[in-house]
């Protein structure tokens, strides 16, 4: 609020004729308290004539008489002095030296306090270029030191309403850039999140690709592993099955043939007790042979001698007669080793389990034979030592029928 056009005026008027306290016209008059009490007393502006601010229409008596009632309130104009002067200059279209001099303070003022106004609109605020509100923004200027600011609606060089005009309108403008540029943020933001969300997307794509090549791997190895174990365990079924029946077969021919090999083990068991029986003859028979073929020796013998004399030649005959049967008894037995030869053979082709049990037999019985044979080799030594004695005795009869023989002729 500024002061009313003759503040002291006013003020004379307002003591004289109101109830008004002297704080609520100091603030209207924009005075000290002391001026005030000073001017009703007669001390101050005693040969000053009172201005009725009713009459200027600076005030209303209801505005007043509001004020009376209330001392806490303060006066309100009706249209305030600041606007007046601008109303003033405007009419005047002149500016008065002092509020030339107060063009740059308001600038300043207007920099400092309202950013938000561009420098056109300072230019026809104030009425000044732009080189001017470029040098003082900067600081730039001569008399920047000495510069103050000041309020241009107090100073008169614009109206409150132009001011307000103004900064609504540079405030809208500069929603309207913020606005435009959180447009285009978000705009930005958008087309990112859009950049992003593709990029997602074209990797989930990929990964899923991926996955499902993956998953139709892992299936074809697992069907390729099932054919796998399917075909194994069908190839192990079927050689079981196969076993199976082998062995079902194995243990029907077993059984069919277990009666036919009892029967030849037993055949050949039989055949093993009698080869004993058999070699025990064979040995007598060749024992018997070598008796034979000494008593064939000892026959020729006699029949040399026999030549000479014909009553040995009777004996000769028996004993050749003896040594052909013991050739034939020989004959005979070397046949039938030679048949029980073969039957062995043949049964232990066809019985090959039972060999090693028929070996052990057979070393045993061998073990026993030559045991036998052990104990009748003394016999035999002692029917070979009775056969040198007989061929000595025999000798001896030879010499002396020789010499018997002699003597007679």
């Amino acid at each position: 609020m500024t002061a009313p056009l003759m503040p002291k005026a006013t003020a004379v008027w307002l003591v004289d004729n109101t109830a008004l306290t002297f704080r609520q016209i100091a603030t209207f008059c924009e005075l000290h308290e002391l001026e005030i009490q000073a001017i009703a007393d007669g001390d101050v502006a005693f040969n000053i004539i009172g201005l009725n601010p009713i009459m200027n229409g600076q005030l209303t008596a209801e505005e007043i008489k509001r004020c009376e009632a209330d001392p806490a309130a303060d006066l309100v104009a009706c249209v305030m002095e600041k606007n007046v002067k601008e109303i003033n200059a405007r009419n005047k279209k002149v500016l008065t030296p002092s509020q030339r001099m107060d063009k740059p303070s308001a600038i300043l003022w207007l920099i400092n306090n309202c950013p938000d106004l561009t420098d056109a609109q300072i230019c026809k605020l104030v009425g000044t270029t732009k080189p001017t509100i470029a040098g003082i923004r900067n600081g730039t200027r001569e008399d920047m030191i000495y510069l103050r600011a000041k309020n241009p609606v107090a100073v008169g060089l614009c109206s409150e309403y132009a001011l307000d005009d103004a900064l609504k309108v540079a405030r809208e403008k500069n929603e309207k850039a913020a606005a435009k540029l959180k447009k285009e943020e978000e705009k930005k933001k958008k087309a990112a999140a859009k950049k992003k969300t593709a990029k997602k997307k074209a990797a989930e794509k990929v990964k899923a690709k991926k996955a499902k090549e993956a998953a139709k791997k892992t299936a074809t190895k697992k069907k390729a592993v099932k054919k796998r174990t399917a075909t194994k365990t069908k190839a192990a079924a079927k050689k079981t099955v196969t076993k199976t029946k082998a062995a079902t077969k194995a243990k029907k021919t077993t059984a069919k043939k277990a009666p036919a090999k009892k029967k030849a083990a037993t055949k050949t068991k039989a055949a093993a007790k009698k080869a004993p029986a058999k070699k025990k003859a064979t040995t007598k028979t060749k024992a018997a042979a070598k008796k034979t073929v000494t008593k064939a020796k000892a026959a020729t013998k006699a029949n040399a001698t026999a030549k000479k004399a014909p009553a040995k030649k009777k004996a000769a005959t028996k004993t050749k007669a003896a040594a052909k049967k013991t050739v034939t008894k020989a004959k005979t037995a070397t046949k039938t080793k030679a048949a029980a030869k073969k039957a062995p053979a043949k049964k232990k082709a066809a019985t090959k389990t039972k060999a090693a049990a028929k070996k052990t037999v057979t070393k045993a019985k061998t073990a026993t034979k030559t045991k036998a044979v052990a104990k009748k080799a003394p016999a035999k030594k002692k029917a070979a030592t009775k056969t040198k004695a007989a061929a000595k005795k025999t000798t001896a009869k030879k010499t002396t029928a020789k010499k018997s023989s002699a003597k007679k002729k």
